[in-house]
């Protein structure tokens, strides 16, 4: 349903569909308090609760969450009620002797569940200590359906109410959780009892508890102590980070116009890993996968350090958008995961320039978010979640980067102080609450005093990307006169559907005062721009469109490609390449961008050259011809390795540093004689003293080490790995093992899951990467294991995990054997990473047949 009025729109669709697996309503808790009693040796916990719930009306059922627990008494208002678990839906009923009155009632339960040994409710992280000595820290994961692994509640986004939580730790252990500790008592056991300060109404995905062997460092930022907790011996490697959430705790003050509202923010850094998260927004207590978190000088490279910056800033954005205002239902996900994604680069433009987020958020995330998007496969950014799968799989490339994009965009046509009016007058207005989508557009129509929706709605309520073709320049009386179409741009058959969008463009002539522009549907539409010269769309690349030109504007574009702004040049080289490979247009539009690059070109765009190149690489058949082809991108790249070196230089800017790492990364994947030499030369150094590489280049000498290691230098690696007593280090070899090259060694890699050398979560990452090179191996292996593999990964990423491993396959049968897989395993509404895994695969193959040969032909031309 469209309708003009947002107001209007807003009554149609303020509450979504009620979904199959969501609780029946008619009850609210108001406030928990948790008391948990972990045992780490067995594995296992118990726990006791009451709950404070409101009824709406008389009845004798009450409905909430449970899965994986074991329910041993449940009392309403202190009396017993009998109880049952619906396993499959993960509900928790209870039914009472006699009716239950509307109004306030107190619920209370005592159970026993499971410690996970991967990243679902209360897990164990096992790692080893310096001295070589085991220890266990223990965390909570929620979100999204997980909460209820931990305790019976509400666990549901909507249910918002205020936690207290309790519990006991080891008397040389610390616990940690949301809030502060209001009390902590020694026992008489040497054990200490933990209380937990009451926290704000939240949602039970946000909740948190920790507890280790652990340091905790801190600093203030106003009123707020933001501090990070860490295992034993690696805490000052947390002063980075410490040092930047203070900058962002101030920045994001300011923008929301709202000031955290709790005493206390922890950065919590664990040191294990997960297949599906890098790291989780709880309120106050944010947990981070080690990597994300610690900057360790002596190992990490420059984008390992952005990358920090970046995650600290998407969770810390989250305490806002997210746990302040959070969605109503999982439809909405977007709200949390679009927004902070956008907030992170927002934040990395304001406060670290240097880097050029805003070109590298072209470059990359727009980019990223145009490639999913781009297939049958894709979906709304806003979609209907019926089934715990689902609220699984609607964590994907959509929700984050296109939703990253259409905030980007949305800023871009309202203006930047406008649109943070409107997001100022969101969070002032939905504090504590739940919203959906169109109450944003609302706050925002207020602050511009337009309708937001009608533009909004075409780019979150449709799947895939708009197409805006020039199909006229001309320059007339000193203006340009500019004619525009829109359609859809795909990889497969999408193309072809007939799809309207509102895509709002600034265009205009180099040097030239821009114009903004609507474009909408197939009919062609006039634009006249100021001034006669070279014509660039989508200036900024502030719209989520593709753009194509006529030739002899594509060549004007070519001729003055130095003059454009790098935003500009980024968005050109992004769009050519995929119109090649959308069929829209030859790849020689895309190598005339290439060949208009100096070698003194800003670093940006020889990294994105590098993959894009790369990405070419392997669209050739095994043989003479893409050896030829290598052959070619070595020796196109190689002159912007001459100009970075090996070794970084004195002051040199953040870009020359990433251009570094991804230039030796392909270069090493090519198989490119320089690059090998000096891996295997630095891993030599590197048995005999860990800090031997260098950090700058640490990451992707050891990636191509790994990926052309021989059988001696593949049983160094492994030896290297299980020695190895930093927990971070040994995930990143334990990863390095699956990367290779080599067929016999890939199966050497697999047979490592059966043994009990590394932790599941390793065993994941190992398979996970032996199916970067070997997918029909890794694939098949997973299919023949599929007990093994279902005991290494979340259940929440079961579902499309296996599918993906497969997804790299040029085998004809492997869509099919997808397919077979799905069906043979998977419940209808949990087939949707496997659906869009084959599409891909589809489109891809699609892609291969339109430009292989032109590739093969480039690589047969001339220097």
């Amino acid at each position: 349903m469209k309708l003009s009025l947002v107001a209007a729109l807003l009554s149609a669709v303020a509450t979504p569909a009620f979904a199959v697996g969501q609780l029946p309503g008619g009850v609210t808790p108001l406030s928990y308090d948790i008391m948990v009693r972990p045992d780490a040796k067995a594995m296992t916990f118990s726990g006791e609760e009451t709950v404070a719930i409101e009824v709406a009306k008389t009845s004798r059922t009450i409905v909430l969450n449970a899965a994986d627990l074991k329910i041993s008494r449940a009392t309403l208002d202190g009396k017993p009620v009998t109880f049952r678990l619906d396993t499959a839906k993960q509900q928790l009923v209870l039914t009472s002797g006699t009716a239950v009155s509307a109004g306030k009632h107190a619920l209370a339960f005592a159970w026993t569940g499971t410690i996970n040994t991967s990243a679902a409710g209360l897990f164990a992280i096992d790692y080893t200590n310096k001295d070589g000595s085991a220890a266990r820290m223990l965390v909570t994961q929620f979100e999204a359906p997980d909460a209820r692994r931990f305790a019976p509640l509400w666990d549901e986004p909507a249910y918002k109410a205020r936690f207290t939580i309790s519990t006991v730790a080891p008397g040389d252990q610390t616990a940690f959780s949301n809030m502060p500790a209001t009390s902590v008592t020694r026992q008489a056991d040497g054990s200490k009892l933990y209380r937990f300060a009451e926290t704000p109404k939240m949602s039970s995905y946000l909740m948190f508890l920790g507890m280790g062997d652990v340091e905790r460092k801190t600093v203030m930022a106003g009123k707020t102590e933001i501090g990070i907790i860490t295992r034993r011996g690696v805490v000052d490697q947390g002063d980075y980070s410490l040092a930047q959430a203070k900058r962002l705790l101030t920045y994001y003050n300011d923008y929301f116009g709202q000031p955290y509202p709790l005493p206390k923010l922890d950065m919590i850094a664990g040191p294990g890993s997960s297949q599906f998260f890098g790291a989780m927004e709880n309120w106050g207590a944010i947990f981070y996968f080690e990597p994300e978190l610690l900057y360790d000088a002596k190992r990490a490279t420059q984008s390992g350090k952005q990358r920090i910056f970046t995650v600290v800033a998407h969770e810390m954005a989250h305490q806002w958008f997210g746990d302040l205002v959070t969605m109503n239902w999982w439809d909405d996900l977007w709200l949390n995961e679009g927004f902070a994604s956008w907030m992170e680069n927002k934040s990395s433009i304001d406060l670290n320039p240097e880097w050029h987020a805003d070109a590298t958020a072209v470059a990359q995330d727009r980019e990223g978010a145009l490639q999913v998007d781009s297939t049958v496969g894709t979906h709304p950014i806003i979609r209907h979640v019926e089934t715990v799968d689902q609220i699984g799989q609607a964590f994907d490339g959509i929700t984050y980067m296109k939703g990253q994009a259409v905030i980007g965009m949305l800023e871009s046509t309202l203006g930047a102080d406008t649109f943070r009016a409107g997001i100022r007058g969101y969070m002032a207005k939905y504090k504590y609450g739940n919203t959906v989508t169109d109450q944003l557009w609302s706050e925002l129509s207020t602050a511009a005093n337009t309708p937001v929706a009608p533009i909004a709605h075409d780019f979150t309520l449709q799947p895939g990307v708009p197409l805006v073709t020039m199909t006229d320049v001309r320059c007339v009386g000193g203006q340009t006169q500019v004619s525009l179409t829109q359609g859809r741009f795909a990889y497969d058959t999408s193309a072809k559907q007939t799809q309207t969008w509102r895509v709002p463009m600034t265009l205009g002539v180099i040097g030239q005062a821009d114009v903004r522009a609507t474009v909408r549907g197939v009919g062609v539409q006039p634009v006249t721009v100021p001034g006669c010269g070279t014509v660039v769309l989508n200036r900024g690349k502030g719209s989520y469109t593709r753009t194509v030109y006529t030739a002899p504007a594509h060549a004007a574009i070519v001729r003055d490609f130095g003059r454009l702004a790098l935003t500009d040049q980024l968005g050109t080289l992004g769009d050519d390449f995929a119109l090649a490979k959308g069929g829209n247009q030859r790849l020689d539009r895309y190598f005339a961008d290439v060949g208009a690059l100096g070698t003194d070109a800003n670093p940006l765009l020889w990294q994105t050259v590098a993959g894009q190149l790369s990405d070419l690489g392997g669209r050739v058949p095994k043989g003479a011809a893409r050896d030829a082809v290598s052959a070619k991108i070595i020796r196109t790249i190689q002159p912007a390795m001459a100009r970075v070196g090996f070794a970084a230089s004195p002051g040199e800017g953040a870009l020359t540093a990433t251009l570094r790492e991804t230039l030796i990364s392909v270069l090493g994947d090519l198989g490119d004689p320089a690059v090998l030499e000096r891996s295997r030369t630095l891993f030599a150094a590197l048995q005999k003293n860990p800090d031997a590489i260098p950090a700058p280049i640490r990451a992707p000498i050891l990636g191509a080490f790994a990926q052309n290691a021989s059988a001696a230098d593949w049983d160094a690696l492994l030896a290297l790995t299980l020695a190895e007593k930093n927990p971070v280090t040994k995930n990143s070899y334990v990863r390095l093992l699956g990367v290779v090259k080599d067929d016999a060694l890939a199966r050497r890699a697999l047979d490592l899951l059966t043994t009990d050398r590394f932790t599941a979560p390793q065993k994941a990452s190992l398979l996970r990467t032996v199916a970067n090179e070997h997918p029909d191996m890794a694939f098949d292996y997973a299919v023949a294991h599929l007990a093994l593999v279902n005991t290494l990964v979340e259940t929440s990423t079961r579902a499309g995990f296996v599918a993906g491993l497969g997804a790299g396959s040029d085998d004809p049968a492997m869509p099919g054997k997808i397919k077979a897989f799905a069906t043979a395993n998977l419940p209808a509404e949990a087939r949707g990473a496997a659906d869009r895994t084959v599409s891909t695969m589809a489109a891809r193959r699609m892609v291969d047949a339109r430009i292989s040969g032109d590739v093969a032909a480039w690589g047969r031309s001339g220097s």
